[in-house]
């Protein structure tokens, strides 16, 4: 396989660096708000301008719509036909700015600002979530077409309007396009570094099961005097089952939870033991000081990569002002499972809802409502596609690359591999003070700058075969 010179191309985004600047800047004041029907007009705005964009480089990109906010989708050869394909994938809408006045600044009037000691950041709804960051790889992208004329890998684009408004559209999509959207593997930009200079690839994203659970026992509410004693207390029994969801060593009890849970790699767990974070320092900014989960576990191990059973929500009987003496006919609560590995989502469910049914007394019956389910995802710590992703990114930083995971989940992940069987490459440079979803939203001058190079070294990895 050919080769396209790497050296010109970072050369180019440096030199064009102030262009691109303003360029992202033309985006951000675009007001795509997903969520509010009264950006409708905005979000299609978005989509055409980002259409525009990439057509001006080469791409043959188009408007998609859907029965919410429109897709973009675009399309770019690779310099072979041999070539490697890649999809890259982030979205352009936005949260909303709300409350306003705790804004600095119009959030849709983006601008430099400079924090002293030489470091810069631009402000503005959108700079880190993730107009920002998908613009990276757009830049990345218009550099090696101002080079050279061509890319180093055969590219296809999805860039979504509805990421922030729960994505209803995205699954329909992709499942309707997946022969178009198929390619050998997924590039995900919404994600984080470790520091301002440290880049992360996030191997592990935890997966997620909800459910909610109502246990009913009398017919009515109850005088607890005249009842007190005799009759079954719903509260009584769905506080029972919740703390035996947990032994004293913070293990969950239920049977075949740990089924497809795998120990972590003991060369990994080291890495992130250098990685500095403890819980006096993760835990006492919230006022906590004492890990609560399985006993023996760093925080980041507990975070990252091992499940979790946390009850979300609790209600029964009067919780009004003053004092009022019933027994509850009924108490709910909302429970979510955070899952790892091979862990199977129904089978989760399943398992839960037999184990409340064991401990149910007499005269007691419980109903459950499902609050959606996915699997974990999991990268093998050892592929090709991280390996050449870490090299490229530790030669661009001043630190080596870490290999991180993600408590939380990133549902679009799941839906790559679900509908189009192909493993995601999660590299973000968005930094956790970015205050995303909250007013005063920043991004680092060098996340877009060393972002913008760090897809040119990427790219030109994923290409050496």
């Amino acid at each position: 396989m050919s080769t396209i010179a790497l050296d010109p191309v970072l050369s180019h985004i440096d030199t064009s660096f102030d262009a691109s600047v303003e360029h992202l800047f033309d985006l951000l004041r675009i007001k795509s708000i997903s969520t509010d029907p009264a950006f409708k007009a905005d979000c299609r705005q978005a989509a055409e301008w980002l259409v525009k964009d990439l057509q001006s480089i080469g791409f043959d990109a188009s408007v998609r719509d859907t029965p919410g906010h429109p897709m973009v989708v675009a399309h770019h050869e690779g310099p072979t036909k041999d070539a490697p394909h890649v999809l890259f994938y982030g979205h352009y809408d936005v949260q909303p700015v709300d409350p306003l006045n705790l804004w600095e600044n119009d959030p849709f009037a983006p601008a430099v600002k400079d924090m002293g000691n030489g470091r810069k950041i631009m402000t503005g709804r959108g700079t880190s979530d993730d107009k920002g960051q998908l613009m990276t790889f757009v830049e990345a992208c218009r550099a090696y077409k101002a080079v050279h004329g061509k890319l180093p890998v055969k590219v296809t684009i999805l860039f979504e309007g509805e990421e922030e408004s729960g994505s209803p559209s995205l699954k329909p999509f992709l499942e309707q396009n997946k022969q178009e959207l198929k390619a050998d593997c997924a590039l995900v930009c919404d994600t984080s570094m470790w520091d301002i200079n440290t880049p992360a690839i996030s191997v592990g994203l935890r997966g997620l099961v909800g459910t909610e659970v109502t246990v009913f026992a009398a017919d009515r509410d109850l005088h607890s005097g005249f009842f007190g004693g005799a009759a079954a207390n719903p509260i009584h029994i769905l506080s029972k089952i919740v703390a035996d969801i947990h032994d004293e060593n913070g293990h969950i009890t239920i049977p075949g939870f740990y089924d497809g849970v795998e120990e972590t790699p003991s060369q990994i767990l080291q890495s992130w033991e250098n990685l500095g974070r403890t819980a006096e320092n993760f835990l006492g900014p919230i006022g906590l000081s004492v890990p609560s989960g399985e006993k023996g576990r760093s925080v980041l191990e507990l975070t990252w990569a091992r499940p979790t059973a946390e009850v979300n929500g609790i209600t029964g009987g009067y919780t009004g002002d003053g004092f009022k003496t019933v027994i509850a006919a009924q108490a709910s609560a909302k429970i979510s499972f955070r899952l790892v590995h091979k862990q199977d989502p129904e089978k989760i469910r399943a398992a839960f809802h037999q184990f409340v049914q064991d401990r149910l007394p007499a005269d007691c019956r419980a109903e459950f409502a499902n609050h959606g389910g996915s699997p974990a995802i999991q990268l093998p710590y050892d592929s090709s596609l991280v390996n050449k992703a870490k090299d490229a990114l530790s030669d661009e930083w001043p630190n080596p690359a870490v290999l991180t995971a993600m408590g939380g989940s990133i549902p679009i992940v799941g839906d790559f591999d679900t509908y189009l069987g192909m493993e995601s490459l999660l590299v973000g440079f968005g930094l956790e003070d970015d205050r995303i979803h909250s007013p005063n939203e920043k991004y680092e001058i060098t996340s877009f700058h060393k972002g913008q190079r760090s897809w040119a070294r990427i790219l030109n990895a994923l290409a050496q075969k």
